[in-house]
């Protein structure tokens, strides 16, 4: 079957493949895939077995009330609060950011939202079950490639945020305990952490800049569950240790635990890969482990216990692929946790092409008969290889004709593959994992390749072939090794989880063998094939497996189809027919590109552009008192006082002017009742103009008339000079804009931008605060290049990802528009430039816009002279644009200026 992905990362999934049991085909249907899971067919034997759907009814029901909730058209997030909506909001820019988030994502996230702030009357009749414990429990499942540690840092950002907005409400929580299955996936969710250097809530653009210093007022605490185990009564005992104070009470565990958040209660918790986090069943049979298993997976839960007791757990939200509690051979209903509220399955994610394709390839230049594939599905169950790999052979023991013709056919594709990324310049080899039964096995796969009896040559290189010892690792991930071989097994760890990484310990690995499915959270990108010498009798160890190698080198979009280009994982022996998949021959999976960072320079603060964040602008009626000098009569004042001597300070004078015009006003008939504050500041400012200007002259006037002496004879005749010029008056009323900015953050620079990398073509630049530029055309090239070599720009940037936006109203919906340029010449003077390829119908608004924006910016008066152009697509006339601009050339108003071209006229 070919063409797996078909549905766009970023949107709800449109359609799926379903499987057709009578044909055994897959159909496509246009339709979302139902949230469910597969059991096997009870009694079937069959090693392609396709299983048994079954649905998650509560994720089905809550899908479509979120959806309700968010796609509203009159009250989207009905509910929510002021931050959860800017929240919200902010996350949906998908077009600035350089990271857009998926749609699985933006789902997870929106229905924990949904349980939380969502009104009563939209949450009857959803009902999440209890785990059995005292607090509440919500499950995320999300196939791994997916992206759900953003989530976390979503979730951690919501709760925060809110709770330091609204401190009494007990729905949020501003202390955060993260809880890891291992030492590699603590280590990984370091990122999590507010004060880590590059944590994921700047790389991802998490919060709004404004509101990431009130981020880290919040607490994250970050534990791998071995680090929450505490020794009961009995092993207190057993330790014979000095210490004789006894086993610690709850209110001491969660004090060592939680230690400088030790008083922080309402807590929320987050458990990663939470199927290791579970409370035994009611029916014990259903789980068969071991008794020492059984009391590390349910000593996770048991330590939250303690801490729920003592300070109190607001909600524990899980994260896993596969939610299940492991279970003898099939997976039964009482395995999967009744929790989940939301899920992103591994099928949805190959469809929307989250993560590699899987394939059962075989090359036709490959060694081998092709003629039965069916064979290559699970090697395991095939009778020769199943009684071969169960028994204890000898490493030099060789191994079954299937599996030597299963690496083979692998390591000629394996090879092809190598050669490809080595021709691209990508400095780590692809990785082929082996999942063995037993050691026994794996250690005849090692000695196979080590004395090249299996695969290509190139395969077989003892120093790049990585034999994990999966008692060890497990060993270093739980930090409970012994000294002697701490070493050791701190190697082995740093080993495994930098695989494909240039630098590293792990990159040149390109053969990895273990028995088990190596440690939670290995998210190595440079898998490319995968064998499974074991049995598969569950979903669950499928995914897990074929999880191992899912995760993508690349996220590119294809620009013709607006889908993720493929990328693929080859497998052998694992029955991945319970999920679309494709086979034949085809290319090697591409390398990934090279990324570069665009970030603004400190060094070159003097290109820094600025702006004001206007969030709406406001239209003012003014009434407007004018007085035509030339037109106006002169004042005769009688001189009665020029023999008074006495100094009459200035500040009286106006005093008297301020006094008489209230009074004056404060008569006026009563349709001036609404402009009567108004009209007294111009009228006293039109009596000022007035007596400066000499039109009030003094008879009869002595020639020694002293300044003091006309103060005087203005203070006795002001109720005169106020009426004479107010019947010289006439009035006109005018309309005004002004900008209402963000009070939290009211201007910005190009010295804020975050940086961000890409992968899409840059090039350097000489006039822009910014070190590089994404180029997108020649086109635009060429623009730049008239910026950078015109002498009347000072400097310029490029709105990519600056923050920097128009929002408008069109059709009854609010829209943003993100200007091309901005602008700044060197006589101060500022210029909004748009690049238009098309004339469409929003054009009209969100270019009325524009210029209203610069027109009220302009009305403030302290933010300098903007002007605002917009010039086709290509681009004609821009020099005598620039050289317009920087002249400044206002229009009639003189509040603006309006530079448009021929092509919008």
């Amino acid at each position: 079957m070919a063409g797996l992905i078909i549905n766009s990362p970023y949107e709800e999934p449109a359609r799926h493949w379903h499987y057709d049991r009578p044909s055994q085909q897959f159909i496509l249907l246009s339709a979302r895939r139902p949230a469910g899971y597969l059991l096997a067919t009870p009694g079937s034997r069959n090693f392609a077995d396709p299983g048994i759907f079954v649905a998650i009814a509560l994720v089905n029901q809550l899908r479509a009330r979120v959806k309700a909730w968010r796609t509203d058209r009159e009250n989207p997030y009905a509910g929510v609060s002021g931050i959860t909506r800017r929240l919200l909001a902010y996350w949906h820019t998908g077009a600035e950011r350089q990271y857009p988030f998926f749609f699985a994502q933006l789902e997870a996230i929106e229905t924990l939202i949904w349980l939380t702030e969502a009104p009563l009357a939209q949450r009857l009749g959803v009902q999440v079950p209890s785990d059995g414990g005292k607090f509440a429990r919500w499950c995320v499942k999300m196939a791994t490639g997916t992206g759900k540690t953003v989530v976390m840092a979503m979730l951690i950002a919501w709760q925060i945020l809110n709770k330091l907005a609204y401190g009494q409400d007990k729905r949020f929580s501003k202390s955060i305990l993260v809880v890891a299955p291992g030492l590699t996936v603590k280590n990984r969710l370091q990122s999590l952490r507010l004060a880590q250097k590059d944590n994921y809530y700047e790389r991802f653009d998490i919060v709004p800049p404004d509101l990431r210093s009130q981020l880290h007022q919040g607490r994250v605490m970050i534990h791998n569950w071995q680090a929450l185990s505490w020794d009961g009564e009995r092993q207190f005992i057993r330790r014979n240790s000095v210490d004789k104070r006894g086993p610690k009470s709850d209110e001491a565990y969660a004090a060592a635990i939680l230690k400088d958040a030790e008083k922080s209660r309402n807590l929320l918790v987050i458990n990663d890969e939470a199927h290791h986090a579970w409370r035994m069943p009611a029916s014990r049979s259903t789980v068969k482990l071991t008794n020492n298993e059984t009391a590390n997976v349910t000593k996770w839960i048991a330590s939250l216990d303690r801490i729920h007791s003592a300070r109190g757990i607001r909600t524990c939200f899980d994260f896993s692929a596969t939610p299940f509690i492991p279970s003898g051979k099939e997976n039964s209903t009482e395995t999967i946790f009744d929790w989940i509220v939301s899920d992103f399955s591994l099928n949805d994610a190959i469809e929307a092409g989250l993560v590699k394709t899987p394939r059962m390839l075989v090359r036709h230049d490959g060694c081998g008969s092709t003629q039965d594939q069916r064979r290559f599905y699970q090697i395991y169950h095939d009778p020769e290889v199943k009684n071969d790999l169960k028994r204890r052979a000898k490493p030099h023991e060789p191994l079954p004709e299937l599996v030597v013709a299963s690496y083979h056919l692998l390591g000629k594709d394996w090879l092809e593959t190598d050669k490809a990324w080595k021709a691209a310049g990508q400095p780590v080899p692809p990785v082929m994992i082996t999942i063995a039964n037993r050691t026994e096995t794996a250690a005849r796969v090692k000695y196979a390749f080590d004395h090249g009896k299996i695969g290509s040559a190139e395969l077989c290189v003892p120093d790049k072939t990585l034999h994990i010892d999966s008692r060890v690792l497990e060993q270093a991930e739980a930090q409970t090794t012994i000294p002697v071989l701490q070493e050791q097994a701190e190697w082995l760890r740093c080993c495994v989880n930098t695989i494909g990484q240039a630098g590293e310990p792990g990159e040149s690995i390109q053969n990895v063998i273990s028995v088990k499915m190596l440690s939670e959270g290995w998210d190595a990108r440079t898998v490319t094939h995968i064998i499974g010498l074991r049995a598969f009798s569950s979903q669950l160890l499928c995914e897990q497996v074929v999880g191992r190698g899912l995760r993508r080198m690349s996220y590119d979009v294809d620009p013709e189809t607006g889908l993720l280009e493929a990328e693929y994982v080859n497998i052998f022996g694992v029955p991945f027919t319970f999920m679309p998949h494709e086979s034949g021959d085809s290319l090697p999976p591409p390398p990934t590109k090279p990324a570069v960072r665009i970030e603004p320079l400190a060094e070159r603060a003097q290109l820094a552009i600025a702006w004001p964040q206007v969030i709406r602008i406001e239209r003012l009626r003014r009434l407007e008192l004018l007085l035509d000098f030339e037109r106006l009569e002169p004042l005769v004042l009688a001189d009665t006082l020029t023999k008074c001597q006495r100094l009459i300070p200035k500040w009286r004078v106006q005093q008297a002017l301020f006094v008489e015009a209230s009074s004056f006003v404060a008569e006026l008939p009563p349709q001036w009742s609404a402009y009567k504050e108004l009209l007294v500041g111009q009228l006293i400012c039109l009596v000022e103009k007035f007596l400066t200007a000499k039109y009030c002259t003094i008879a009869p006037q002595p020639f020694d008339l002293a300044e003091e002496s006309r103060q005087l004879v203005f203070l006795r005749n002001m109720r005169t000079i106020i009426r004479h010029v107010w019947e010289a008056t006439r009035f006109e009323s005018s309309e005004t804009s002004s900008p209402v900015f963000d009070r939290s953050w009211p201007m910005r620079s190009t010295s804020d931008v975050v940086g961000w990398c890409t992968k899409e073509p840059c090039r350097p630049t000489k006039k822009s605060q910014l070190n590089l530029y994404r180029h997108d055309n020649e086109q635009e090239a060429n623009m730049v290049a008239e910026f950078e070599n015109c002498p009347l720009v000072a400097a310029w940037a490029k709105n990519d990802r600056l923050g920097f936006e128009i929002v408008y109203r069109s059709a009854g919906f609010i829209h943003k528009y993100f200007p091309d340029f901005l602008l700044r010449f060197s006589n101060g003077n500022l210029l909004v430039l748009a690049v238009e390829k098309a004339s469409t119908g929003q054009d009209q608004a969100k270019l009325g816009t524009l210029a209203g924006w610069v027109e009220a910016v302009n009305n403030h008066g302290g933010l300098g002279f903007w002007q605002w152009a917009v010039i086709p697509f290509p681009s004609n006339g821009l020099s005598e644009l620039l050289e317009q601009a920087y002249q400044g050339d206002c229009d009639r108003s003189g509040k603006t200026t309006v530079i448009v071209s021929s092509f919008y006229l």
